[in-house]
């Protein structure tokens, strides 16, 4: 009897052992082969040059070969990160937790109604709502997405435009994630949808003043080109539908728009560097549209309507920052244009906004956004005051034309997101609705600046750094850098709750403001595209140097996040300076530059020669191919990498990740770990739903404190 206790104790000791042992294993990270893309040389041939790409089979997405190797990276990625996915979870209910998720858009007011967007607890998706001229009318709900997006794994509404008669309203379904939106009208007044059902569109509607006559945009179905301008009658249905224009020029796009007087439809055409507008009256539909300014190679330009003028944005006369000039409706080309707001060297010019007493500009100095007021009828002008060392504003949700209230947005990386409306007149301020951060939240206990690194052409790159303020900052304290710099897309420094569970474990935030952006001007743009697009890279680089040199952290606790255009970034710092990084996110990446420029049946390819050079000219071909990340990986060690790729995306191409990451593979000459996780149901933003948005951000943040083997 002692002998069978002394057994099953024993039993039970090495049961408990066993057990320990394997809740040990489960939470560390296991060894798992990379699945291998079979290699199948192709080549391309121009300017005498000759690319080998071994893994060109993998652009078709119909081969069931390519979704099988797909599939394999996705478990493989699983499987390798599993010790991470209580960590993911614990990610993921921590961002939640700090939603508010019974909440409500500010009420703006437009023709009669107050219009209000909400969402409900455990609901994915919005509800569209509206008041009759009052908050306290009956709730009319225009569209509940939660119910509309049933039965789809991606579902995507837009472009949600009430007729002038409140009584119908046009808007856009994606439910593919691939940037094709079906053009629906729903009935107010009974809640049914009408007959009219178009494909393939922009997912924007215009209405004419007549209630009946829409506008809209469709795509090419190949290229996703925005390239012809239809109008239908909601009552004649499809035989009514017309081509009022196409744009002819593939490296156009085209839209349709209403001017906020809703007395004027605009057909805009534009390409990077090229804009031009016709104009319609809205209450005559059937009529001929005019051009505003034919195009002129290098002139950009934008219409606001004012009484018997047109007010043009533009960069006209070698406005570089952009002005503002006034012409005639009824003369209104160029040599018509009269100056009214003058170009100036040291401002960016970056929007107007008009009012029937007052006129509103936005304006970036020295990096900072400021919102200027003026009235119609004397000179002076008011700043916005903004008190905040780095931070982003912009004017919000402003419809009505004869107002005498401002709305605008302010946000700075420890102060949540604030609606404000100030009175014109009196310039009091209201702070209609303010981001609420639910649990602990104190932003008192965070600290933001803005730092400037020297490049190394002498140019000062400011950065923007977020962390708390009784962190110890030293070598081993882990550091995000995030940057973007193309298109003269300027990522403004504002506030971000799941940033927060990074900088709560001890990060600290970066956002360089490389160029490529405008932060600095149009200058700073210029000089980060075609063939300045190195010193977009180079100037991220240098700001790693800095913060490693400077005693922020080390280039063992260095990581870098870029998406899109941004994972063009990622792929060439990985090249080019491996050892600076323990880790790097590159989220649906720009990698492929090369052969993609030369695929004009891509999406946007087209559209961006003015952005990178066309590699059809032997001197954009040698320059985008020096730096092109997929061109120029090499035999070396390589930081671990986080990639990821949706598998019908519309702007990066899923097979550019996917190549990337089988050649890098076949060159890293060590055991960092590189991922390629693919979504199989949606595109380039990633999943539809606010709350799948956060599992996907989890799984990334999972990946940087994995690294650093923080909690």
């Amino acid at each position: 009897m002692d002998n069978r206790i002394y057994n099953i104790g024993t039993f039970l000791i090495f049961i408990l052992l066993f057990a320990c042992t394997e809740k040990k294993i489960m939470n560390q990270e296991q060894e798992f082969d990379p699945p291998k893309a079979e290699i199948k040389e192709h080549q391309h041939k121009i300017h005498n040059d000759i690319r080998v790409d071994e893994f060109y089979w993998l652009n078709n997405p119909d081969d069931p070969e390519v979704i099988d190797y797909l599939e394999r990276e996705n478990d493989y990625y699983k499987k390798s990160t599993k010790h991470l996915k209580s960590l993911e979870n614990k990610l993921f209910t921590e961002m939640r937790s700090k939603i508010k998720e019974d909440d409500s858009s500010a009420p703006y007011f437009y023709n009669g109604y107050w219009y209000i967007t909400r969402y409900e607890k455990n609901k994915q998706y919005p509800i569209y709502t509206r008041k009759k001229e009052n908050l306290f009318a009956t709730e009319e709900i225009l569209f509940d997405c939660n119910e509309l997006a049933k039965g789809y794994d991606y579902f995507k509404l837009v472009g949600i435009n009430v007729s002038p008669d409140n009584k119908k309203v046009v808007f856009g379904v994606d439910t593919l994630s691939r940037r094709k939106y079906t053009l629906r009208i729903k009935d107010l007044e009974s809640g049914e949808l009408l007959k009219t059902h178009i494909k393939n569109t922009t997912g924007y509607g215009v209405w004419a003043n007549d209630n009946e006559h829409i506008f809209y945009t469709k795509k090419n179905s190949k290229t996703l080109r925005a390239e012809s301008v239809f109008r239908q009658s909601i009552i004649q249905g499809r035989d009514s539908d017309k081509l009022i224009y196409r744009e002819k020029d593939s490296t156009y796009n085209t839209f349709v728009s209403k001017s906020k007087s809703d007395s004027y439809i605009f057909i805009g055409s534009f390409s990077t560097l090229t804009s031009e507008y016709q104009f319609l009256d809205a209450s005559k539909p059937l009529e001929d549209f005019k051009f505003v300014q034919k195009r002129i190679e290098g002139l950009e330009y934008s219409i606001s309507h004012f009484k018997n003028n047109f007010f043009i944005y533009s960069n006209a006369d070698n406005a570089k920052n952009f002005k503002i000039d006034v012409v005639p409706i009824s003369n209104p080309s160029k040599e018509n244009w009269k100056t009214f707001l003058p170009h100036r060297e040291d401002v960016l010019l970056e929007d107007i906004d008009l009012f029937k007493n007052f006129w509103v500009t936005t304006e970036r100095i020295n990096g900072l956004i400021k919102i200027f007021i003026r009235n119609w009828n004397d000179s002076n002008t008011i700043e916005i005051d903004m008190d905040s060392e780095t931070y982003t504003s912009y004017t919000s949700t402003n419809l009505e034309f004869d107002t005498n209230y401002l709305r605008y947005v302010f946000s700075s990386m420890t102060q949540p997101s604030q609606v404000i409306q100030i009175d014109m007149n009196t310039l009091k301020k209201e702070v209609l609705k303010e981001q609420i951060i639910q649990g602990d939240f104190d932003a008192n206990n965070y600290t933001s600046k803005r730092i400037w690194v020297d490049s190394r052409d002498g140019k000062k790159i400011p950065v923007s750094i977020l962390h708390k303020k009784n962190i110890q900052i030293n070598s081993k304290t882990p550091v995000l850098q995030y940057g973007y710099g193309s298109y003269g897309s300027t990522i403004d420094p504002s506030f971000s709750s799941n940033i927060l569970s990074l900088v709560d474990r001890g990060f600290i935030y970066a956002v360089a403001h490389i160029r490529g952006s405008e932060y600095l001007g149009r200058d700073w743009y210029d000089d980060g595209k075609m063939l300045n697009k190195k010193n977009t890279f180079f100037d991220f680089i240098d700001v790693s140097n800095y913060l490693i040199d400077q005693n922020y952290t080390s280039c063992k606790h260095l990581y870098a996040y870029g998406g899109s255009a941004g994972g063009l970034l990622m792929g060439f710092i990985v090249n080019e300076a491996p050892d600076l990084y323990n880790g790097i996110i590159a989220a649906v990446p720009f990698v492929d530059v090369v052969t993609t420029m030369l695929d004009e049946s891509i999406p946007l390819t087209t559209g961006e020669f003015n952005e990178w050079g066309n590699p059809k000219n032997k001197k954009y071909y040698k320059y985008i191919k020096s730096y092109s990340p997929y061109d120029n990986v090499k035999k070396q060690s390589y930081p671990n990498l986080l990639v990821t790729s949706g598998l019908h995306d519309s702007q990066v191409q899923y097979w550019e990740p996917a190549k990337w990451v089988a050649r890098l593979r076949l060159n890293a000459n060590n055991k960092n770990k590189i991922y390629l996780d693919t979504n199989m149901e949606a595109g380039h933003g990633g999943s539809s739903g606010r709350f799948n948005f956060l599992k996907e951000t989890s799984k990334k943040y999972a990946f940087l404190l994995g690294l650093e083997n923080k909690k």
